[in-house]
This record gives C-alpha cells, structure tokens and sequence, in this order.
C-alpha cells in the first residue's frame, strides 16, 4: 500500500487536491483587495456618519440659540397687550385707573420674569457685595460702613448669575 501511493500517479492527484485547497497567490491577492476595499467602504461611510452627527449637532445648537427665548417671548406678549389697552383708553381714561392698570401689568411683568427665574436684586441696607452691586457713590449717613445706603437702579439675576449689578450708593 505505501508503493501505491508513492507512484507518481498518487503524487499527482495528491498535488492536485493541494492546489484545490491552497489558493494562489493571485488569488489570495484578490480576496486581500476585496477585504480592504470592504475596509474602506465601512470607514467611508463612518466618516459620513461622524460629519452627519457633527452637521446635526450644530444646526440644532444654531436652533436653541435662536430659539431660546420663544416661551419667554411669548409670556410677555400679554404684559404687551396691557400696555397697549391702557394707552388706546385714551383721554377717557382717569389716573386712578390709569395706575391701577400699570400696577397690573407692572405685576403680570413680575410673574413672567419669576417664572422664567429672572429674580430682583434690592440691596437697601444690606453690605456691600461687589458681585452683585456697583457701587456708584458714597454717602454720609447713620449708616455701618459699606452698607447699601440707597438703591439707584435694581440689579437682576437670571438662574443665579448677574444679569445687571445693582447701582448703589454706600455709606462712608
């Protein structure tokens, strides 16, 4: 048996079945293009993806700039509104309703600016605080030292950051 498959005919039909299952190097070449052209493709189309999401992310930042104070806007339509009606009442109205009119929207404008977290900031009598006051003056008075004597103008908040400091007048 070891003779019959040592002949030269057994030699050659155990060549050919390597060949069968060793490719060529041709074709190895080809199954290696195909791979990293398959490669390619998929980092292509990754790379699109990553620009896409970027793109995105962009246009709705773009969007929430432009759009950040629509419900802000919108409650203060109705302070609008109330502006206008007192001012289309003409001469008939009297001051009496005039100030009651100015109240109320002075007191519909407060309700949109605390709902929106845009908070007052009053100093009267208290200590100074360069972080939320700007010191315009100094006064004498019966007052402690860098005590806020008199509130020029009042400072806002907006979620706990300054929006407008305060203008004060200290004492000496």
């Amino acid at each position: 048996m070891q003779e019959e498959q040592n002949t030269p005919e057994a030699v050659e039909a155990t060549a050919d079945d390597n060949k069968e299952t060793t490719p060529s190097l041709e074709e190895m070449l080809r199954l290696v293009e195909l791979k990293a052209e398959e490669h390619h493709d998929a980092w292509l189309r990754a790379k699109a993806e990553t620009e896409n999401v970027r793109r995105r992310g962009l246009e709705e930042v773009d969007k929430a700039r432009k759009f950040a104070v629509e419900k802000f806007a919108g409650e203060l339509l109705a302070v609008k509104d109330s502006l206008e009606a007192a001012l289309a009442t003409g001469d008939s109205a009297t001051l009496e309703s005039l100030k009651s009119g100015v109240e109320l929207t002075l007191r519909q404008l407060a309700s949109v600016f605390e709902k929106q977290n845009l908070l007052e900031i009053d100093p009267l009598g208290q200590k100074f605080d360069p972080n939320l006051h700007q010191a315009i003056g100094m006064v004498e008075g019966e007052g402690e030292a860098n005590t806020v004597a008199a509130v020029l103008q009042k400072g806002y908040l907006l979620n706990e950051r300054v929006l407008r400091p305060a203008m004060v007048q200290v004492f000496k």
